[in-house]
């Protein structure tokens, strides 16, 4: 038997910021529930697996739906990038089902206001197009890239884009940032590249409310405000 699309949802145990933010409590449950959920209720996914070096992490997945068959072999640090760790994953799942998949896709478990809609209409999009990888992103209502700047020892703003500094804001072009709410690649691509990042990948935009990342309590407060305004819209 061969099936085509895996989801891996990425959830190591330790992180800084958030103290075992995968679990926290979010809107009732354990974060991770959400991701697992809109995956579940996608219906696009022959495999659905947690990549996660945790036994804790691994129980309530088992007890949200998703059996945890194996844990993540290392991988677990500050510096290794997500997608080293979902090839691992992916090569993982290969290994123990005796399965191939076509295509894979990404899901952080930091992403919680993403939903089954979400999901489907970039895979759907994705398919479409035909394209090899694919990466969520949102445009950047509250803050100007354009105008941004780092500031030094004493104090002075150093422009990153200084040429742009006299141009109003509605003159200037929409930007975007990633949001690992959901990636989508061709298993080999990601393979070739070690990256969703390769050279034909596309950006798909997403409401910045179902983009969020959370990574600090900052972010955690906006993710849940912005979950209440996302339920009464």
């Amino acid at each position: 038997m061969v099936n085509k699309v895996i989801c891996i949802i990425p959830a190591r145990e330790n992180s800084k910021r958030i103290k075992n933010k995968n679990i926290i409590d979010f809107d009732g449950k354990p974060m991770i529930y959400w991701t697992i959920k809109a995956a579940l209720d996608s219906n696009i996914f022959d495999r659905i697996v947690i990549s996660t070096d945790s036994k804790k992490i691994a129980n309530i997945a088992s007890l949200i739906g998703i059996k945890v068959p194996f844990l993540r072999e290392g991988l677990a640090d500050d510096f290794t990038p997500i997608s080293e760790v979902t090839i691992a994953a992916l090569k993982q799942a290969e290994q123990h089902w005796s399965e191939n998949y076509e295509i894979v896709v990404q899901l952080m478990a930091n992403c919680p206001n993403r939903n089954e809609t979400n999901i489907q209409d970039a895979f759907n999009y994705f398919n479409e197009k035909n394209l090899e990888s694919l990466i969520s992103c949102t445009k950047m209502n509250m803050l100007l890239p354009w105008w941004s700047f780092t500031i030094d020892n004493n104090g002075k703003p150093k422009y990153n884009f200084p040429n742009f500094l006299n141009i109003r804001s509605q003159d200037l072009e929409e930007a975007y940032c990633p949001s690992g709410a959901l990636w989508i690649s061709k298993s080999s691509k990601l393979i070739e590249h070690k990256s969703f990042y390769g050279p034909n990948h596309h950006a798909y935009p997403l409401d910045w409310v179902s983009a969020i990342d959370i990574d600090t309590y900052d972010d955690l407060k906006i993710a849940q405000v912005a979950r209440v305004f996302k339920k009464e819209k």
